[in-house]
């Protein structure tokens, strides 16, 4: 006798056709997504029971499979190589999501190119913009080529349709929420098409050994727009991201099945198209003749990867009964904190004026990392004086006034000294050095300091407003 296929059915619900909510009763208004007659009855909800059936191909040892349908292909840019892991594999499906406007169709554009060019046909198929859009920014930002063919479509069927004439070697999908499939309920955009949409394509791409990239939309929190389960069913999950007003854009992965995820890609964009910066350092520092009161130099780390940055600061006399407190680049309740640390721990008087505190080049900086720098910054501008040239200053600093410890520390020395810096601030191993200095040995945890750099060790904050002269 064989096991059948036995049915169940649970309690009915009302389901939300545009973004999957489900509810008890009916509502004119989905509690999830706010919109207007979208939730209606699902019916009894079938409860499967599969039988045992013959397996596709049978199990065997992990040391037995072939790695080279594996093997990453470079997509000819080097700065999202490096965050891929080397390249695109075969059958891997990435996920990449920005805001608008932030240069993801210029560079997906780019990287069909390279494909082109390669010798790999390239099928570019945009749900947003027309052909002769897309033809338009090809042309401006050189990105021609005979074997990079243009699709717009908004079908799903049709997208299939193009895979099964052209054969392509790379698809890349703008965007995965502008497609429809005709099979599944829902408007285009909605959880249960892009799910659909989302999960037909992995399919295609996993049976032709087709590499494939998605463009996604993100929140307003910054986060990828749609269903959760789309970043599950996705082998790469890139963000991109960058402020509007600057040239800088950055790459970051966030899930990455063939790779690691702690590496940054950092592009220019330009009106010529976007090119990768594999030495980035120089975006985030002002080249002038002279120091300048206000201003300190730190090192962050983004990914596995060391950037220099400076900080700025502007601390004028306020007319307010509530003194402004303006940030730019930085973490706004950091810098608060940073503040009232100087001012009851350092003697650093700020409570009637202003202060401004600022990146340069547009630059984002949020780890503890940089609290020193934006210490002596308030502090050299609130005293008109000057840190000592060539100087980095690397601590997190706490609510006591001292000076911790932070990761990467050798990277970030390492960096500094490259770009010509020679004297760092840095703190102490464990927190028992007391003396205004000490050797390279202690400050960098047994490793010898950078060539031709002084490391200065300073275990609380007065120690460091101490080197401005």
């Amino acid at each position: 006798m064989t096991m059948g296929r036995s049915v169940a059915t649970s309690r009915a619900t009302h389901r939300c056709a545009d973004c999957g909510h489900e509810v008890a009763k009916w509502v004119g208004r989905c509690p999830e997504c706010q919109a207007w007659g979208s939730v209606a009855p699902t019916g009894p909800r079938p409860v499967l029971a599969v039988a045992p059936g013959a397996p596709s191909a049978p199990a065997r040892p992990i040391s037995q499979i072939e790695l080279c349908s594996a093997q990453a292909t470079a997509t000819g840019v080097a700065e999202l190589d490096r965050v891929l892991g080397g390249g695109l594999v075969p059958g891997a499906v990435v996920l990449l999501a920005g805001e608008p406007g932030v240069g993801k169709s210029t560079l997906l554009l780019e990287v069909a190119h390279r494909c082109a060019m390669a010798g790999r046909r390239a099928l570019y198929v945009t749900g947003e913009e027309s052909t002769g859009q897309v033809r338009l920014r090809a042309q401006r930002t050189g990105a021609l080529h005979d074997e990079l063919f243009l699709a717009a479509e908004s079908d799903l069927a049709a997208v299939l349709g193009h895979l099964d004439a052209l054969d392509p070697g790379l698809l890349i999908v703008d965007s995965v929420q502008t497609l429809s499939c005709a099979a599944v309920e829902g408007s285009p955009g909605g959880v249960s098409q892009v799910r659909a949409v989302a999960s037909a394509l992995i399919s295609t791409a996993k049976q032709r050994g087709l590499p494939v990239v998605l463009v996604g939309h993100v929140t307003k929190d910054g986060t990828v727009a749609g269903p959760r389960v789309l970043e599950h069913l996705v082998d790469v999950v890139l963000q991109f991201d960058g402020d509007r007003h600057s040239a800088l854009r950055m790459v970051r992965g966030i899930k990455n099945r063939f790779g690691a995820t702690d590496e940054v890609g950092c592009f220019e964009l330009t009106d010529e198209g976007i090119t990768g910066l594999p030495d980035p350092s120089g975006l985030f520092l002002t080249h002038r003749d002279g120091a300048v009161p206000g201003t300190a130099v730190t090192v962050a780390v983004e990914g596995k990867r060391p950037l220099l940055g400076e900080v700025q600061a502007l601390v004028a006399e306020s007319a307010l009964t509530n003194p402004r407190r303006a940030v730019s680049g930085l973490d706004s309740s950091r810098v608060a904190m940073i503040l009232a640390v100087l001012e009851r721990r350092g003697g650093v008087r700020l409570a009637g004026s202003d202060v401004y505190t600022a990146t340069v080049g547009g630059m984002r900086v949020v780890e503890p990392a940089a609290d020193l720098a934006v210490a002596l910054a308030v502090a050299s501008a609130a005293g008109d004086l000057l840190l000592p040239p060539h100087t980095v200053a690397i601590g997190e600093v706490g609510l006591a006034g001292e000076v911790r410890q932070v990761t990467g520390l050798r990277r970030r020395l390492a960096e500094a000294a490259r770009l010509g810096f020679r004297h760092a601030l840095v703190p102490p191993k464990n927190g028992t050095e007391n003396g205004p200095e000490s050797g390279p040995r202690n400050a960098t945890g047994g490793d010898a300091a950078p060539a031709r750099m002084r490391l200065h060790i300073v275990a609380d904050l007065r120690a460091a407003l101490h080197w401005m002269s």
